[in-house]
């Protein structure tokens, strides 16, 4: 079965205060499949959030290429690239990132207007997805007068919305209480199940970790598989 996200080869070199190179990440190679759920595990500062940003065309690698769906990034020009991501890639973050002066639906609804989806159509999916997240009562709400939970959660369905082929989360309920945490990772696991949406989530929480399809542990700039959540260091 051929992968929907593969790197080849990822480096990333970034030039510390002293002038000298600091090698992030040293010849990673990851492939990710279809409707796949893969927990990137490993120490702060180890290069994770460094290498979501590579695997999502947000930045670039000194060395290697990243394929999605077929589409080297390096064959793609900027205006290339930002298309991809909207059209095939969804993002989640530690800290929403929504939109403040927007309601919940607005910001649910704008990746789908810049898609060149019709308003109509744009209206009726953002509001199944708000349901869908439990924020059906919510929809004319701004983000300062949402909980935690529900910020995240509308970002949850901001990134699924135009139904990504690969979601890549980066500490999506490090900001979250317990309880929150785990109604998020129930919304998060159950709609990427059902939109058959590949996740890769870099995260420190083990219970997320422990359910995802594979683990990988990033350290000294390179993956390697995990067997279980109880082989974490």
């Amino acid at each position: 079965m051929s992968a929907l996200l593969e790197a080849r080869g990822i480096r990333k070199v970034y030039v510390s205060g002293d002038g000298q190179p600091l090698e992030v990440l040293r010849g990673v190679d990851v492939e990710v499949h279809r409707g796949e759920f893969v927990a990137i595990v490993g120490a702060s500062g180890a290069g994770k959030s460094t290498l979501l940003h590579l695997l999502g065309a947000l930045d670039g690698p000194t060395g290697g290429d990243v394929w999605l769906d077929g589409s080297r990034y390096a064959d793609l020009d900027e205006l290339g690239q930002a298309e991809l991501r909207n059209r095939k890639l969804g993002f989640v973050f530690q800290f929403h990132h929504l939109l403040r002066e927007f309601t919940a639906f607005e910001n649910v609804m704008m990746p789908l207007l810049i898609g060149g989806m019709a308003p109509r159509q744009a209206r009726s999916r953002a509001e199944e997805m708000l349901s869908q997240v439990g924020l059906a009562g919510r929809m004319s709400h701004r983000p300062a007068e949402l909980s935690g939970g529900e910020q995240q959660r509308c970002a949850v369905a901001r990134a699924l919305v135009h139904d990504p082929s690969l979601v890549l989360a980066d500490e999506p309920s490090g900001n979250l209480d317990h309880a929150n945490s785990d109604r998020l990772h129930e919304v998060f696991f159950r709609l990427a199940r059902e939109y058959e949406t590949a996740v890769v989530v870099v995260t420190h929480n083990r219970q997320l970790a422990g359910r995802a399809d594979r683990i990988l542990l990033l350290d000294d700039g390179r993956l390697a598989v995990v067997s279980s959540v109880d082989a974490i260091p």
